[in-house]
């Protein structure tokens, strides 16, 4: 899944096969409480407050804000567009306040700057910036707001360089409470390739058993909590004929390729993943050949069980996405019901399953509610889509207490 940046739609640019940056995007107080509780938790919605100089927020349709992740603390991480549809990287405190940012070198223009997508413990978050030239470099961003660039240098043979021209180069995606980073790159033929970086910052880079190895296709880690704390890390790649396949990669190297049964094996449809808990255990979904999207927990000991929310649309694009697992196995995600409106879910370790919307989410198709991160309080982060197109963060915080 695989884009100029990933967000959400980490599924879209897969189904695109990886064109230009992705753009499928499609105070209130709703919120529903766990399963079988009276009580609520109180849904907080935001938009970026900037840091001077950096502008808001755009009002217009596909601009607004897009938290990626959430750590243990409540810390926020993400981007937003602005009215020049430049994208800027945030950091949104526990309490409230905003932080925001760019990487020396990010372009200025339309669908240029920086994007955040993940975050860890201690602060430090990661993701990449786009250039004026549209080429993509990783960063280091330190919870004193030191931002380091980084780009592949030192590919593991024979892996070649990142490519340097537009659509091309290397993307963080995701940092453990180590430090270490996992991301991808592009190189000069098009070509995807997954890597890590060390805290020391040398890299290691990796491509899937059985990856495909033409321009527009490869390996990929996935964003936002792809990357364990031991390392491990979980991703995508295609096969000879398009398949997407699934996998995780283990801190010593070894790959797990796994598929949901009653995928599709058309080209560019499959078993897609969505994030990696400190166990081992993985979220997901997959796609059938009707066309419909189905969720997807894998154990630790490779048992893949399947659900999908009851509204769920069962025409083809609709179904339930499952986006972030934490390290109770409660997943977070949506589901698109039968007139492609978006609704938040969150299932709990024992399969009980709770759909919320976000007070202000537009009703009509592409729009709704997404959430996209969850932590191990199970406070869930994402962003909702209001009816004139325009995307603003909310958080749910766990309860009860209600925490996050």
């Amino acid at each position: 899944m695989m884009t100029n940046h990933i967000t959400f739609y980490q599924f879209c640019s897969a189904v695109r096969r990886k064109g230009a940056l992705a753009l499928c995007l499609a105070l209130c107080v709703l919120g529903l409480g766990l399963s079988g509780s009276a009580q609520k938790p109180r849904m907080i919605t935001f938009d970026v407050t900037p840091t001077p100089p950096d502008p808001p927020p755009g009002t217009e349709a596909g601009q607004g804000t897009i938290p990626q992740a959430i750590n243990p603390a409540g810390a926020i991480t993400g981007y937003y567009f602005d009215a020049s549809n430049v994208s800027h990287g945030f950091l949104r405190a526990r309490d409230s306040r905003f932080t925001t940012f760019d990487a020396p070198g990010a372009g200025t223009g339309a669908y240029q700057g920086t994007y955040a997508y993940s975050i860890n413990p201690a602060g430090a978050t990661t993701g990449g910036y786009t250039d004026a030239s549209d080429v993509n470099h990783g960063f280091l961003r330190t919870p004193d707001d030191t931002i380091t660039p980084f780009d592949v240098t030192t590919p593991t043979p024979p892996d070649p360089l990142p490519g340097t021209e537009a659509g091309q180069g290397t993307i963080g995606a995701n940092i453990n409470p180590a430090g270490e980073i996992s991301g991808w790159y592009i190189d000069a033929s098009g070509v995807w390739h997954g890597f890590l970086r060390a805290p020391d910052g040398k890299f290691t880079t990796f491509d899937a058993p059985g990856a495909n190895t033409n321009p527009g296709y490869g390996t990929a880690p996935g964003d936002v909590q792809c990357l364990n704390p031991a390392g491990a890390t979980t991703g995508g790649y295609e096969d000879a004929h398009g398949r997407e396949h699934a996998f995780i990669r283990a801190p010593d190297g070894r790959f797990t390729e796994y598929e949901a049964p009653g995928a599709s094996t058309s080209p560019y449809q499959g078993t897609f993943f969505g994030s990696i808990n400190p166990a081992g255990a993985v979220s997901g979904f997959y796609w059938d050949t009707s066309n419909v999207f189905h969720a997807l927990l894998r154990d630790p000991d490779g048992r893949i069980t399947k659900f999908d929310v009851r509204g769920a649309g069962k025409g083809p694009y609709q179904g339930t996405l499952a986006t972030n697992l934490n390290p109770t196995t409660a997943i977070t995600g949506y589901y698109t019901d039968s007139g492609n409106v978006n609704h938040g879910f969150v299932r709990a370790p024992d399969g009980a399953i709770t759909k919320f919307d976000v007070r202000g989410a537009g009703t009509g198709a592409g729009q709704g509610t997404i959430p996209y991160c969850n932590n191990p309080a199970g406070a869930i982060t994402g962003w909702y889509v209001d009816a004139s197109g325009v995307s603003h963060g909310f958080l749910r915080p766990a309860g009860p207490p209600w925490i996050w």
